[in-house]
């Protein structure tokens, strides 16, 4: 079942879908957020490259914290972030991509959240989010699959220039200084894969199609739980991670 802000996108599909689409996945990238963020009760909290602000509507609306920060490229992005009016967002502001405006451990979180795919140096930015904050939270696509090579052009397309498995996101946090505490892998909800195929392809919404749909979720779920989480990992669309400052950095000479 579709839940009832994608039924609302559905009966305006020609003023809102696109909206619509990206707060969907931003839903479920909170979710994630908060998932691996359990053991933690982080009061300040930092998102870089925060888009829209879509992330932050959610974790703003579920009091995931009581301070709320984001920075992003684009100065078009901080005015619609601005404009959500989010009560526990104190400041959003433009960055360069890679300097942190902020002082030495300003926050307790730092949220990378469909970042990292798109940054050319990306030891760089993570060094930064280090420098700024105790713990970070890391989520990236998981790109890298078989039959990858057929969609190279996709990936580009959509600015992605790095692919992660969940094991190599994990070595090159690690071999930053960062220790991981919770991690989680996550396929795409049935939700959004019936909106990209029924709003987004515009393809007929038919029985079978639906049914297909609920039986390839359920199947891969219940195949990842029995065999564990090498399975759970090759099935996922997502991988998302909670890592904090180790005290045993890897000194790379």
């Amino acid at each position: 079942m579709l839940s009832e802000e994608v039924k609302t996108a559905y009966d305006n599909f020609y003023t809102n879908s696109d909206v619509a689409w990206r707060m969907l996945g931003a839903k479920y990238k909170a979710q994630n957020i908060v998932d691996v963020c359990k053991g933690i009760k982080p009061q300040k909290v930092l998102e870089v490259g925060a888009g829209d602000g879509s992330i932050l509507h959610f974790l703003n609306e579920w009091s995931f914290s009581p301070e709320l920060y984001a920075l992003e490229i684009a100065q078009s992005g901080v005015d619609i972030i601005k404009e959500r009016k989010l009560p526990k967002l104190k400041e959003a502001q433009t960055f360069d991509g890679y300097k942190i405006p902020y002082a030495d451990d300003t926050f307790d979180l730092v949220i990378l959240a469909h970042v990292l795919e798109h940054v050319e140096h990306e030891r760089i930015l993570i060094r930064e989010l280090k420098r700024v904050a105790k713990y970070i939270v890391v989520e990236v696509p998981k790109d890298y699959r078989f039959g990858v090579d057929k969609r190279m052009k996709h990936f580009l397309d959509y600015g992605h220039i790095n692919m992660y498995t969940p094991t190599s996101l994990r070595f090159l946090l690690q071999s930053e200084g960062l220790e991981i505490l919770a991690d989680k892998t996550s396929m795409t909800a049935t939700e959004t894969v019936k909106f990209n195929e029924f709003i987004n392809r515009k393809a007929p919404k038919t029985f079978t199609k639906n049914l297909k749909i609920e039986l390839e979720y359920r199947i891969k779920k219940a195949l990842g739980n029995l065999l564990g989480k090498k399975k759970q990992e090759q099935f996922a669309n997502a991988y998302t991670v909670l890592t904090q400052k180790s005290d045993h950095n890897l000194h790379i000479f």
